[in-house]
C-alpha cells in the first residue's frame, strides 16, 4: 500500500465534503491536522542542510529571502528559525534547494 492511513482517511474526508456530509470549516480543520509536523533544527543541522545543498551562507540566505547575518546567527546557535523561515528550511531539507527556484 503506497498511501499512509492518514492519506486514506483524508481522501475519505474529501469524499464526504464533496457529497455534502462534511462542511467546509470541518474540512479545513481536518486539513490542518493532516499537515506534516514542522521539524526544528539545531545550529549544526542548519549548517548541514546548507552544505549539502552546496550553498554559501550568502546564497542560502538569498534563497530563503533572509539576511546573511540571520543565517550566520542560526549556524552559531544565537538565533533559531521560526514561522515561514522554519517551514522553508524544512522544505529545503526534504526536497533540496531547487524546490525554492
Amino acid at each position: 500500500m503506497d498511501k499512509s492511513i492518514l492519506d486514506v482517511v483524508h481522501d475519505t474526508a474529501k469524499g464526504l465534503k464533496e457529497t455534502g456530509l462534511l462542511d467546509t470549516k470541518t474540512m479545513r480543520e481536518f486539513d490542518v491536522l493532516c499537515l506534516p509536523p514542522v521539524k526544528v533544527y539545531s545550529a549544526v543541522q542548519i549548517k548541514r542542510i546548507r552544505v549539502e545543498n552546496k550553498a554559501s551562507q550568502a546564497v542560502f540566505a538569498a534563497y530563503l529571502n533572509l539576511s546573511l547575518s540571520t543565517v550566520q546567527k542560526w549556524e552559531r546557535g544565537q538565533k533559531k528559525p521560526n514561522g515561514p523561515s522554519l517551514k522553508l528550511l524544512n522544505l529545503v531539507d526534504q526536497k533540496g534547494i531547487e524546490a525554492l527556484e
